[in-house]
């Protein structure tokens, strides 16, 4: 059976994918506890970067800090197998526990 961090992996790295006009790749810390999408704009007239995705985990918790995703990385989550209780979403103003600020 795979681990929290192996399934949040996982799921976040389903959404490092190139898309039409730009690159995406999945960065992380050390430990992988700071999961990251950094998206870079591919074409010759426009030079942008954002992050579309950041995902911590604390303890047995998973804390979405931001998501500009069509499809909702709560809900990839969910369909891997985390409890919602296990989820917070903070870009959506959910508590984050005090041991994870």
């Amino acid at each position: 059976m795979a681990t929290l961090k192996q399934t949040v992996h996982q799921v976040v790295s389903e959404y490092a994918k190139d898309g039409l006009n730009c690159i995406s790749y999945l960065t992380q810390n050390a430990d992988g506890s700071l999961l990251t999408v950094v998206d870079i704009e591919d074409s010759p007239q426009v030079h942008d970067i954002g992050i579309s995705l950041v995902v911590r985990i604390i303890g047995t918790q998973v804390i979405i800090e931001r998501d500009l995703n069509n499809k909702a990385a709560v809900d990839a989550l969910i369909q891997a197998g985390i409890d919602r209780k296990d989820i917070i979403l903070a870009y959506a103003g959910e508590a984050v526990p005090e041991a994870a600020s």
